[in-house]
């Protein structure tokens, strides 16, 4: 006989945290789009599990805020623009020059918004790409040489769900893009620096409450959606990305690179 469905997956591990013990205390991390959303918790996990953070966004008091709260002499705050060619560079020197090494790479900064293919012009769909693809790589690409002399190095690579699918009733066509392109960036970078001891992994969130998701999040129809077409029928929390998070840019994943975990609750399995 087959079971019955139920209208509501509980949550068994709304209090468990990650493991204190991640290997993360005393490395140096960059996190990008710190200044708010899952880029500010990604940047809290790092100091709480023992790192020393570059934090950088365009809004600088907001880093600042956060500086103040994490503790400063455990955050660096590189305020900028990481879709400026050159700002990649001076992120990566500012973080060396400050805390003398880099040891992971969390590039979480991103932009999009809903618009149907056939309305969305040119312009919009090449900012997205040099925010979300082409600012990646370029962090990347600056983060390789300290990592490579370090004698390696993790990168986690912030995609999505959307990177793996399209979902056509939420019109995001450059985000999909983009984050799609991230997800095989990442492979691709993974393959040639495998060998430096640097290992490359994408971490993909689904729907999580962020600023760029705060409209939908506020939505009946849109929770209505989630709830219909997530297997665990919710939204994920923010802090259901720590443990995700600690284990891709720690040595507990020293034998993974190039791949995507995807955190969504079941969607993507359907």
């Amino acid at each position: 006989m087959a079971a019955e469905p139920v209208d509501h997956v509980p949550d068994t591990n709304r209090n468990a945290s990650p493991s204190a013990d991640t290997g993360i205390e005393g490395r140096v991390a960059i996190v990008t789009g710190a200044s708010s959303g899952l880029g500010r918790r990604f940047a809290k996990v790092l100091v709480e599990a023992g790192a020393l953070v570059s934090i950088t966004a365009r809004r600088a008091d907001r880093l600042e805020e956060l500086r103040t709260e994490l503790g400063r002499d455990r955050v660096h705050v590189v305020g900028g623009d990481i879709s400026d060619e050159a700002f990649p560079a001076q992120l990566v020197k500012a973080t060396v020059d400050r805390f003398g090494r880099l040891d992971v790479l969390v590039n979480n900064a991103g932009t999009g918004s809903m618009v149907r293919a056939e309305e969305e012009s040119t312009a919009h769909f090449l900012q997205v790409i040099t925010t979300n693809l082409v600012a990646v790589f370029t962090c990347c690409r600056e983060a390789y040489g300290p990592m490579r002399d370090n004698g390696g190095g993790s990168i986690v690579n912030v995609s999505s769900m959307l990177g793996q699918i399209g979902i056509g009733r939420i019109p995001q066509a450059s985000y999909c893009a983009s984050k799609g392109g991230v997800a095989n960036l990442t492979r691709e970078l993974a393959a040639q620096w495998a060998r430096t001891g640097i290992r490359v992994n994408c971490l993909a969130p689904g729907w999580f409450p962020t600023e760029m998701t705060a409209a939908m999040m506020a939505d009946e129809k849109s929770l209505a959606f989630i709830d219909r077409t997530v297997p665990m029928r919710r939204a994920g929390r923010d802090d259901e990305l720590d443990s995700a998070l600690l284990f891709l840019a720690g040595p507990g994943s020293s034998y993974v690179t190039g791949q995507s975990l995807v955190v969504d609750g079941g969607y993507s399995a359907i």
